[in-house]
């Protein structure tokens, strides 16, 4: 009886481990695990999430605004604060007591408030910030809190035992616009830079939308194995919205 019973025991585990396997291949399913009425949470990969918050505008109405968390072993980096301190201070939280991971350091990819209106937040965590010069000299003028470091062209930095890289290909939404990437899952931050797929052409106040296309060509060059993009506003998905970006700007 009892080689019986260690014997179902081997052909349980075995079939629970095929199953997983064949649930493995077919890849990661993005999900919700965290919902509040200012923040939501969304595990796009395995070390991968994206953060949204909300915007009051008198244009669009309330704007949901994205940004990224990366993580490798028990180290984040965030591309884009909350819209507002108060759900830059949920986020921290929810890294610190969720994630159980530290936050390396925080990276605006441009100077609108969709992007740092919740940088004050980090820097009173004692959290440090990065963001290109351009954006430094923008939030200045703007009379916004202002990022600590700043960078020309790229800047990398660890996360865990894995990079990140924080580039600047040219104008389009702003003239600072930079994306953020995650080699080790191939996960793109594009900002507002980058459209989700079937969206208008949104704010253009700082645009240039003359470059715009000519920028995310570059992007699409450099980055030919990304699988998977996350514009500033709207649903993620793979580099079909690196494509219509591209030609919805087309001149």
């Amino acid at each position: 009886m009892k080689f019986k019973i260690g014997t179902l025991i081997i052909i349980v585990v075995s079939i629970v481990n095929i199953n997983w396997s064949a649930e493995n291949k077919k890849g990661f399913k993005p999900h919700e695990i965290y919902k509040s009425k200012d923040l939501i949470i969304t595990q796009i990969s395995q070390n991968s999430f994206k953060h949204t918050s909300y915007l009051q505008t008198d244009e669009f109405g309330n704007v949901p605004c994205n940004g990224l968390i990366v993580r490798n072993k028990t180290e984040t980096i965030i591309f884009d604060t909350p819209t507002k301190d108060e759900g830059s201070e949920e986020l921290i939280k929810w890294i610190k007591d969720s994630l159980h991971c530290k936050i390396n350091a925080i990276i605006p990819t441009h100077f609108h408030n969709d992007c740092l209106g919740g940088l004050k937040a980090f820097h009173e965590n004692s959290i440090p910030s990065y963001a290109n010069y351009k954006t430094i000299e923008l939030a200045k003028e703007n009379e916004f809190e202002v990022p600590q470091n700043g960078f020309e062209d790229s800047l990398v930095l660890k996360v865990g035992s894995e990079n990140i890289i924080a580039k600047y290909f040219g104008e389009g939404h702003t003239k600072d616009n930079i994306i953020g990437y995650f080699k080790s899952e191939e996960v793109m931050f594009g900002g507002c830079l980058i459209k989700e797929l079937n969206a208008n052409k949104g704010y253009l106040g700082d645009a240039n939308v003359n470059e715009w296309s000519n920028t995310v060509e570059k992007i699409k060059k450099k980055y030919p194995a990304v699988k998977i993009v996350v514009p500033g506003h709207g649903a993620h998905g793979n580099k079909k919205l690196l494509d219509y970006t591209i030609n919805l700007f087309k001149v």
